[in-house]
């Protein structure tokens, strides 16, 4: 299969990535349409050599060429891709600099390789073991839609021998009356007859084995699904919810539940025909087979039973519209939605069973862990499967719940009580399944969560839930997990970690920023991390959850890039800008700042002196203010009896910083000119460093501007109760947004005109 075919089966995220990577450097549509050509060619050697660059546009211009020749000729102009536009593309770009296209393309395919085995490792097999065992699970459920199709043509076959014969029988005799010459041929007929009657027997003798192949096909799938495919859809649900990319859809799991319901269902229906038969035609041989009918309807029943036992699952974890990006952390009060699906999609079970959800269901933790914390719906929800989705499916939507505290009189002793964010807890939902003469409950139960009182809590809980989730799996959950958490392996954490720059930044971690990481984290000889070390109090997650925050409300478009280095120690920062050119540098977190703050290190020579230099970090508030990317560009030093100026040259290794920053500037100096506006002259917010001759390792000079101080607090008012009702309804009031054009607050920056 083609790279790029395989890539185009990647889950929404994984394709967000590969399309980033051609933004701004080559056409996607080009690259879609000229797969084959384009993975055919050696890019990476065309890179280095001229005239195998020539040859390689070439060959592309051919190509383009050749299918639109076809578009032409299949009069597929205005429908098809415009291979003229892609032409005219290739020539207008890279004729002149055919290399510029090789580095390009080589450099993507490189990085499309990356992504593709960053997907094959989350799932945790190769990609071709999954796709053969989903095409052998394919055909074995094929090979029983098939068999039973084929057996009840046979039961109908079987209807028109007994009808014939049965004719034969009823109108014998009135033929012989009629007709004396017939009396001679009655023991001819009798035996014809009895050779009919011998031949039916046999048919339903083999029709009943058929069927009995039959249901023996769908035990073997059956428990194939049961057993193995749905715990590892179940375990790759469990690894989405915490950022992995691996695909959790249920399109397999759902086609394969409803074909082998169906064959049972249709399996039943002609075993009663055949029951019906042998007593509408008084067949000789019913008693006979009833036995062996009723033990292979039996087994018909069961094997139905169990597949509806288990084909309730909880498709949407419970999730916060407030939270996207971390599900199963719910705060009281707060509407969440989860959605729940039933796998056997068939017209007879639309609207049949009707789920309700329960808090906390069977929780033995509850009766024994001591203050552990008891919670209801606010409101009593049921919701009917129905097949009002755009896919047809039976599912069910619980759009507006929420969570309210049941306070206990008796909390017990704090002695061995977990924490708030350390208490897990399910929603189970139930319902009844009633349908054919089989009875039979049915329940699924989400994910372990974590409820908390107050949005502070978020960051503890969300490590809760990343803790659970690497550890937990298979049922029953663990409610009990953080009595005695067992510690995560690094390669567990590091893996975790990354996943959350992937899903906040559409970007993970390297082994570069994983080692810092690791150096900083891990002090266990056996790499083992411990829960309390990582999790407590002034935790390193709490720096991490920080650089998260910070990164997905203000520098998504950077890391993305991978403009930011982020994670590098301050030793290493030397190293790597000792031997660059002056003016050369790189961006990092801060390692002291504890909410998430991001700096630059830039590199001088002077008078035969190297020297590295650190701004101090920027944080999240100065960033409101002003975007990363401006401040590069209008950032200054100003020394004494020296002009200011810009330190900030190349983005390390080499990487001129207009050519990385250039479409993220907002306020060019160079892009914005000086104008009247109603007689007041234009001006421009810059950072300015303010060090002595010759500069240490500067400091930012942090110069506070005047501000309206009881306007500030009534904005602040304003905008909080803003946010609680954000929090509190979400989505629901999208349209009501009206401090989203409020002005940030503009501190720490000097006016030039002021100094």
């Amino acid at each position: 299969m083609a790279q790029w075919q395989k890539l185009l089966r990647l889950d929404p995220a994984l394709q967000g990535q590969v399309s980033h990577l051609y933004e701004r450097r080559f056409p996607r549509e080009t690259r879609h349409y000229l797969c084959i050509v384009i993975e055919s060619q050696d890019w990476d050697s065309a890179a280095v050599d001229e005239n195998k660059a020539s040859a390689c546009l070439h060959a592309l211009l051919l190509n383009v060429d050749e299918q639109w020749n076809r578009s032409v000729l299949e009069n597929n102009i205005l429908q098809g891709p415009d291979f003229p536009g892609m032409r005219d593309f290739l020539l207008k770009h890279f004729q002149a600099e055919p290399q510029n296209l090789a580095i390009i393309l080589s450099e993507c395919l490189k990085e499309e390789k990356k992504i593709l085995a960053s997907a094959s490792d989350s799932q945790g097999c190769s990609s071709p073991t999954m796709e053969l065992k989903w095409r052998n699970l394919d055909n074995k459920v094929n090979d029983l839609a098939k068999q039973t199709s084929e057996v009840k043509k046979e039961i109908k076959s079987l209807e028109v021998l007994n009808e014939k014969l049965d004719f034969i029988q009823e109108t014998w005799q009135i033929q012989v009356e009629q007709h004396i010459g017939l009396a001679q041929s009655h023991a001819v007929v009798e035996e014809e007859c009895l050779k009919q009657a011998t031949f039916i027997k046999k048919t339903k003798q083999m029709l009943l084995q058929q069927i009995v192949n039959i249901l023996k096909l769908a035990e073997e799938i059956l428990v194939s699904l049961t057993d193995v495919e749905l715990p590892e859809w179940q375990s790759r649900q469990q690894l989405a919810c915490i950022g992995s990319p691996v695909d959790a859809s249920l399109g397999h799991l759902q086609k394969w539940f409803t074909s082998v319901a169906e064959a049972l269902l249709r399996v039943r229906e002609q075993l009663q025909k055949v029951r019906d038969q042998n007593n509408k035609y008084n067949s000789a041989d019913a008693s006979n087979l009833s036995a062996p009918m009723a033990e292979i309807e039996k087994f018909a029943s069961s094997l139905l039973t169990k597949l509806v036992a288990n084909a309730l699952v909880v498709e949407k974890q419970p999730i916060m519209s407030s939270l996207p990006q971390r599900p199963l952390v719910l705060k009281t009060g707060v509407r969440f939605t989860v959605a729940v699906r039933f796998l056997a999609n068939l017209p007879e079970f639309k609207c049949l069973l009707k789920v309700k959800p329960v808090f906390d269901k069977d929780v033995e933790e509850a009766k024994t862990v001591r203050g552990f914390r008891h919670f209801d719906f606010s409101r009593g929800d049921c919701k009917v499967l129905d097949e009002d989705t755009p896919d047809g499916g039976l599912v069910a939507e619980f759009g507006h719940m929420s969570l309210k505290e049941i306070k206990s009189r008796g909390r017990g002793s704090s002695e061995n009580r977990l924490g708030v964010t350390e208490e897990l807890h399910i929603i189970k939902f139930v319902a009844e399944f009633q349908y054919a003469g089989l009875e039979c409950n049915i329940e699924a139960s989400s994910l372990p969560l974590v409820v908390i009182s107050s949005t502070n809590q978020v960051a503890s809980a969300w490590v809760s839930v990343m803790w659970c989730n690497m550890l937990s799996t298979g049922e029953p959950r663990n409610l009990s997990l953080f009595v005695d958490p067992p510690p995560l392996t690094w390669k567990q954490l590091s893996q975790v970690l990354s996943w959350q720059f992937l899903s906040v930044g559409h970007r993970g971690l390297d082994e570069s920023q994983l080692s810092m990481l690791r150096d900083k984290i891990v002090d266990d000889p056996n790499e083992l991390v411990h829960w309390s070390k990582f999790s407590k109090n002034e935790s390193v997650w709490i720096w991490i959850d920080g650089i998260l925050d910070l990164i997905k409300k203000y520098l998504v478009d950077l890391w993305r890039e991978g403009f930011i280095m982020g994670f590098v120690s301050r030793k290493r920062t030397q190293a790597l800008l000792q031997e660059k050119q002056t003016g050369t540098f790189l961006l990092r977190f801060s390692e002291s700042n504890r909410d998430g703050a991001i700096t630059f290190s830039w590199v001088d020579h002077n008078s035969g002196e190297t020297r590295v230099h650190s701004v101090e970090p920027y944080t999240k508030q100065e960033l409101s203010v002003m975007c990363l990317p401006d401040i590069i560009y209008h950032y200054s030093l100003r020394a004494q009896r020296t002009m200011p100026r810009n330190p900030l040259l190349y983005l390390y290794p080499d990487i001129h910083k207009d050519t990385a920053f250039g479409r993220y500037y907002k306020m060019s100096a160079r892009s914005v000119p000086k104008k009247v506006v109603d007689g007041y002259v234009n001006r421009t917010l810059i950072p300015v460093s303010v060090y002595p001759t010759p500069p240490p390792t500067p400091p930012r000079e942090i110069q506070m501007m005047d501000l309206d101080v009881d306007m500030d607090m009534d904005k602040d008012k304003d905008l909080n109760n803003y946010n609680v009702l954000q929090e509190l309804f979400g989505d629901l009031f999208d349209s009501w947004t009206p401090y989203q054009q409020m002005p940030p607050t503009q501190s720490n920056y000097v006016d030039p005109s002021s100094s």
